[in-house]
């Protein structure tokens, strides 16, 4: 496989770090290898794959470099400042921030579900909201077999979501992050909120499925939380098809679906926990049960790393599938 030259936009960051980690458990292939970060993290050295990089101030010639591809995670107004300059030099950005997302001209991709959307791309590819992230496998297989109407998010979101200000207010029971405790508290505020009531977060989560589905039809609806939970975000999700079902069929539909591992034996206390999804890549689904107050409606419960699978990891797959088309 050819290796590329490939860049990471906020190295050091809780993202940025895992990035690294992915690469090289996954033996992604590039030759050259750089490292950018706010001027208070340059000069760190870092290693990789056995060799040691130094962490570069990220500036305005950064990528005068020969660069194929850069990952992105230092937060939107970097992303919306430096990815088209990066874009500008050739370099394809796969952005982790919310800034490119809901672009029309970027792809938001997650490459279990819409890999193909990537060949569209114009030199930025969007990693979706992590939430989102973890649904999309379950529900693309779902929706394909029988065509969902409606979804209802409700979410358990850990505080690895925030960065290490959120893991220190919930280990140091603090308020820097957060209006409220986080330890020993669910906030149900996750991002602004916006005119209509929702949070940011939620609006992200309702449409962004529309857009990696594909469906504008789609009727959704969220509520996020943010809970004393150090890594790993759950979702409750309800959903009322189009076409009726069988239990059995939806079983079958789920345990092939790609990245989704199906965890569902309640005789036996077995169902999804962020304590054993952390440090995992698949999005782990049970608690299947239909719901008997509608027709044709059903009740899943999906937990993911959203720090891996959530972030990192799927920003590294989307560069992985960048390389297999330079090949």
């Amino acid at each position: 496989m050819k290796k590329v030259n490939l860049a990471i936009v906020g190295a050091t960051g809780m993202v940025g770090t895992t990035f690294i980690k992915v690469l090289e458990e996954r033996d992604f292939p590039f030759e050259n290898l750089y490292l950018f970060s706010s001027a208070k993290s340059a000069g760190n050295k870092v290693t990789v794959k056995g060799n040691e990089y130094t962490v570069e101030e990220l500036t305005e010639s950064s990528f005068d470099k020969d660069i194929d591809i850069a990952l992105f995670s230092a937060g939107g107004d970097i992303s919306k400042k430096f990815a088209p300059i990066a874009k500008s030099k050739g370099v394809i950005v796969v952005d982790n921030s919310s800034a490119w997302r809901m672009e029309n001209d970027v792809p938001l991709v997650v490459p279990e579900v819409n890999p193909e959307d990537i060949d569209w791309n114009s030199g930025i590819i969007a990693n979706p909201n992590c939430s989102t992230i973890q649904m999309m496998p379950p529900l693309k297989a779902l929706h394909k077999a029988f065509k969902i109407k409606r979804i209802i998010y409700s979410t358990y979101q850990a505080v690895s979501g925030s960065g290490v200000k959120g893991i220190a207010d919930l280990e140091n029971g603090t308020t820097d992050n957060y209006p409220h405790p986080i330890s020993y508290n669910c906030l149900p505020h996750i991002d602004v909120f916006m005119e209509n009531g929702y949070t940011k977060e939620e609006m992200k989560m309702i449409e962004e499925t529309k857009k990696i589905l594909h469906d504008d039809s789609l009727k959704i609806t969220a509520t996020t939380v943010r809970v004393p939970v150090r890594n790993g975000h759950a979702v409750s999700v309800n959903l009322e098809f189009e076409n009726s079902f069988e239990m059995d069929e939806v079983f079958k539909v789920l345990e092939s679906a790609e990245g989704v591992v199906v965890q569902d034996d309640v005789a036996n206390n077995v169902y999804p926990m962020q304590v054993t999804a952390d440090g995992h890549d698949e999005v782990f689904v049970g608690r299947i049960r239909r719901d008997e107050s509608i027709e044709n409606g059903l009740n899943l419960w999906v937990v993911a790393d959203n720090i891996r699978k959530g972030a990192a990891t799927n920003t590294v797959q989307i560069a992985e599938l960048l390389v297999k088309k330079m090949q």
